[in-house]
């Protein structure tokens, strides 16, 4: 058999390294201007990353495997697990009175998401690969008399609905604007009472195909029109108008039996784009509580399976002021039309033979004339490039005391194991009595093993999209709202008037893991409440892992240390920390670890899986040495003279942070110390894929380069080091499987 041959003539340089990337070629150079590459067949390759604006634009692929892109949240939270300020006003450190810092990132990536309480903070300092500007909210002139509607400044650059203040959220300043960033990112507040915010960033693997070059924010370039028109289209149909395949049907749920299957597609392989359904408003309560089953390709279990009003966004469809929309979410919302009820989702669903759906009603109740409709697209794409869309439901009907409720565990999902995909969002029920304290709870997510919590919130309420419990008022947003809920118990109509519910959705800022995902939220401020929440979590996974763990160092070990080669001349003894992990209220044990410290260099030899995209280098770590800079270089394992930078592993930061947080809005910068009793942490580290892929092991080099940066302006510089206790080895890879063997 001949070896099939592609002939590229004039080929630009430039365009070389990726048709030798997707393609298996070997090149040949003819006379003249052209190469003959003999292919050696078509590589495997990850899907493309959609980033920027461009994760709007092509929200069509919600689904698809982000292979090489790490997403993380960081906040003001209170270090020591409890409640302080609110979560508001611990910064990192303080560079001066009106430059308090609360995000430090070195290395490329994206800021999607900012979340500040009303005003507070305002101006906020934006340091974008050096160059600063100053982010403002329009009452910052005056901030003890804020005057409604109120807009982020500059405006052109944070409009709606991209960009909303609390005059629309009813508490809270939210920018969902894209901020790229090269080389790094800063962001600090001018003022410190009631400091308070969560921001939620990517970055990515070198080497990752992105669907464009990240290119440095400019401060003045506002977003695409035709984003903000589509983001804008929320509570419509946004579903495609070509090429779908509508089917649709009349059911009646009787006497609280199941109904049959309402339909089976077998049209795979194929995306649902749009599924709805309408009920006559007089049977809308009874509806909202029936259960929505979906099973893809014939799975064991469903992976959709949730009550009906929650999984579309609300706790209970009761609709107190006769408002057309419950919700009006970008994926979902929840219409009242004259006499009906519509709700629809847009979240696109893959599938490769068929898709089961139907519905459970509540016992000894009916619903009738219930019209749905199910709308789907022909996939192209093999299943290793995306995920099942999953609604799981959670009925947490007693909230342990010190333990977060966990909202989805993806181990212990559909058999178990591991899982690829992302984290999408939230809906769910957090009182049914009209109990707004329950908000003070922080969400926390862990991906891929990691004892750190990778997203870290300041509440609940604050995920939900509001502030100060969003005044008891309703609201409703393209990606979080607190749809249904009544002020208080005393001024509710009616008992299912006491239900409170809130939805978060996630979209440029949705959270990739390729092992596992834990999603936990605290209930109350310090894990106390008693209130019963349910939640419906939305995510994608594929039944197989794109992120293998392939090989661990433990420092202090001295067989470990040896079989790694670890060499370390400046490193000290090494000493035994007993700490605990941030992991919120101290009601788990502390844990003995060893480790060592260094101002030099370390070197150690890991193992990989040669048929990687890049590496994620996680490593454990004492957390008491602020500001842990390193730069990282990478060789062969064999080729020690070949080292190449990889780029700068920091972590800004302590375990001892600064508190200001002034009675008034304009009170003097505080600096007050406080140090928690939580030392370890997690932290990663992603190295470029052409510094790994087809390598069997690299040889690593971390060389401490320190930041002296005090607490605040006089204080002392504490002891600088670079602290390591465990280094693990992560390997990208395609989580391949097939629909047969799942």
């Amino acid at each position: 058999m001949s070896t099939p041959a592609l002939l590229i003539s004039e080929c630009p340089l430039n365009t070389l390294a990726v048709h030798m990337r997707l393609f298996r070629l070997e090149a040949l150079v003819l006379p003249g201007s052209c190469v003959l590459f003999l292919t050696v067949g078509l590589a495997a390759e990850p899907p493309v990353i959609p980033v920027g604006l461009d994760a709007y634009r092509q929200w069509d692929r919600w689904a698809y495997q982000r292979i090489g892109a790490r997403a993380y949240m960081r906040s003001t939270y209170d270090r020591t697990g409890g409640n302080e300020g609110a979560d508001a006003s611990h910064f990192l450190y303080q560079l001066s009175d009106t430059n308090n810092v609360t995000l430090d990132i070195e290395g490329p990536g994206i800021l999607y998401f900012a979340r500040y309480n009303h005003w507070h903070g305002s101006p906020w300092h934006y340091v974008v690969d050096g160059t600063h500007y100053f982010v403002r909210e329009t009452s910052t002139v005056d901030p003890t008399s804020p005057v409604a509607p109120s807009v982020f400044l500059p405006a052109e650059v944070f409009p709606a609905p991209l960009a909303v203040t609390w005059s629309t959220t009813k508490g809270a300043d939210l920018s969902w604007v894209p901020i790229p960033f090269e080389r790094s990112f800063r962001m600090g507040y001018s003022r410190t009472h009631y400091g308070t915010g969560y921001y939620i960033y990517h970055q990515y693997v070198g080497g990752t195909a992105l669907s464009r070059p990240i290119r440095a924010w400019n401060g003045r370039t506002p977003p695409d029109a035709e984003v903000l028109e589509l983001v804008g289209r929320a509570g419509t149909d946004i579903s495609p108008t070509n090429n779908l395949a509508d089917t649709a049907g009349v059911l009646d749920i009787v006497h609280g039996e199941k109904a049959s299957d309402f339909l089976i597609l077998t049209n795979g392989p194929a995306s649902i784009r749009k599924l709805s359904f309408s009920v006559p408003a007089t049977e809308a309560l009874v509806f909202g509580k029936a259960r929505l089953r979906v099973t893809w390709d014939d799975r064991k279990e469903p992976s959709i399976d949730a009550p009906v009003a929650l999984f579309f966004g609300a706790g209970v469809l009761y609709n107190r002021d006769g408002r057309e929309y419950l919700v009006k979410a970008f994926p979902s919302f929840i219409r009242y039309r004259a006499d009906r009820v519509e709700l629809a989702c847009f979240f696109p669903m893959p599938f490769f033979k068929s898709a089961h759906f139907g519905l459970l009603g509540s016992a000894g109740q009916e619903v009738r004339d219930i019209t749905w409709s199910v709308c789907s697209e022909p996939l192209a794409d093999a299943p290793s490039n995306v995920g099942y869309f999953h609604a799981t439901y959670m009925d947490h009907l007693n909230p342990v005391p010190g333990q977060d409720l966990i909202l989805l565990d993806t181990r212990k999902m559909e058999g178990g194991g591991d899982w690829s995909g992302s984290f999408v969002g939230t809906s769910f029920i957090f009182s049914d009595h009209a109990v707004l304290t329950t908000l003070e709870g922080d969400p926390r997510f862990f991906f891929d093993d990691s004892r750190t919590p990778q997203a870290q919130g300041t509440g609940t309420e604050e995920w939900g999209g509001g502030g100060d419990y969003w005044g008891g008022e309703n609201m409703t947003l393209a990606f979080a709202g607190h749809p249904v809920g009544a002020r208080n118990a005393q001024e509710a109509k009616s008992k299912l008037d006491q239900i409170e519910s809130a939805y978060r959705f996630l979209l440029a800022d949705l959270m990739p893991f390729g092992k596992n995902a834990l999603i936990c939220l605290e209930h109350g401020g310090r894990d106390d409440s008693s209130e019963h929440y349910q939640s419906v979590t939305y995510w994608y996974g594929a039944p197989r892992a794109s992120l293998v763990k392939t090989d661990e160092l433990k420092i202090g070990d001295i067989q470990s240390e040896t079989s790694h080669q670890y060499v370390s001349p400046e490193a000290s003894a090494s000493y035994e920390i007993t700490s605990r992990y941030e992991l919120g209220v101290d009601s788990f044990p502390p844990h003995a670890d060893r480790g060592r410290k260094t101002t030099g260099t370390s070197e150690f030899t890991l193992k990989l899986n040669p048929q990687n995209f890049g590496v994620l280098l996680r490593r454990k770590l004492d957390y008491v040495f602020p500001n842990q800079r390193a730069e990282v270089y990478v060789a062969k394992e064999r080729s020690d003279a070949d080292w190449r930078l990889a780029g700068t592993w920091y972590l800004a930061g302590a375990n001892t942070c600064v508190y200001s947080n002034p009675k008034d809005e304009l009170g003097d910068t505080q600096h007050i110390v406080e140090t928690s009793n939580r030392r370890f942490r997690d932290d990663e580290f992603l190295i470029p894929r052409n510094l790994t892929e087809d390598q069997s092991a690299i040889r690593l080099r971390i060389k401490f380069t320190p930041v002296e940066i005090p607490l605040y302006p006089g204080r002392p510089l504490p002891e600088l080091a670079w602290s390591e206790i465990r280094y693990d080895a992560y390997c990208f890879v395609l989580p391949e499987w097939s629909v047969e063997k799942q």
